[in-house]
């Protein structure tokens, strides 16, 4: 375990930056734990996810503007989801702008789709600041939380009861399989024979 939270006091800022950067929520909300028990600053993690998801997006919408559609011809993989983002950006423009880092699936093909889709940059700036405000403040807040809701678990308690869901599982993935075998043998007999 020293071993594990001398590597997290090492390198978790990078992971934080890199994990701010791409869909990497689970990284932030690991690291808002982990400063939560003292092993990491919280004030560096908030600075940090902020600058890496502001910078990512940014730099992404320009590329958006520059190369969007040649990239987007490409790649036939980001049809899909850049259609999708399309179809949003049109429909939601301002909204969707401030919540696109919230939707799985479409958040890095956004500001690329949001600089091919012809917005300004006097629109997309402030509102890319605004976004990643939000972002960094729901992530790191919801990590810092959840790092208090696990130190508040009895994990004592938890275990007792571990072996009894278990044995519960596993006596419905029995009676599921016997009802799915006795229902196919039960078929099998009522066919006619040729």
């Amino acid at each position: 375990m020293e071993h594990f939270i001398e590597i997290v006091k090492e390198w978790g800022y990078l992971a934080v930056l890199l994990g701010s950067m791409i869909e990497g929520e689970s990284v932030i909300l690991t690291a808002c734990v982990m400063a939560y028990m003292g092993y990491l600053s919280i004030a560096k993690i908030v600075a940090i996810a902020f600058m890496g998801t502001l910078i990512a997006d940014q730099g992404l919408y320009y590329v958006g503007r520059v190369y969007g559609h040649r990239i987007l011809e490409r790649f036939p993989k980001l049809k899909v989801p850049s259609e999708k983002a399309f179809r949003l950006l049109k429909r939601w423009d301002i909204w969707y702008i401030l919540s696109f880092r919230f939707i799985y699936g479409i958040r890095i093909i956004s500001p690329v789709v949001i600089g091919a889709g012809g917005i300004p940059p006097s629109r997309f700036i402030p509102l890319n600041f605004i976004s990643a405000i939000v972002w960094t403040s729901v992530s790191c807040t919801g990590g810092y939380l959840l790092g208090k809701g696990i130190e508040a678990i009895d994990f004592s308690v938890v275990e007792r009861y571990i072996f009894l869901f278990s044995a519960g599982l596993l006596a419905l993935v029995i009676g599921i399989g016997y009802m799915g075998w006795k229902k196919l043998h039960h078929t099998d007999n009522k066919n006619p024979k040729d």
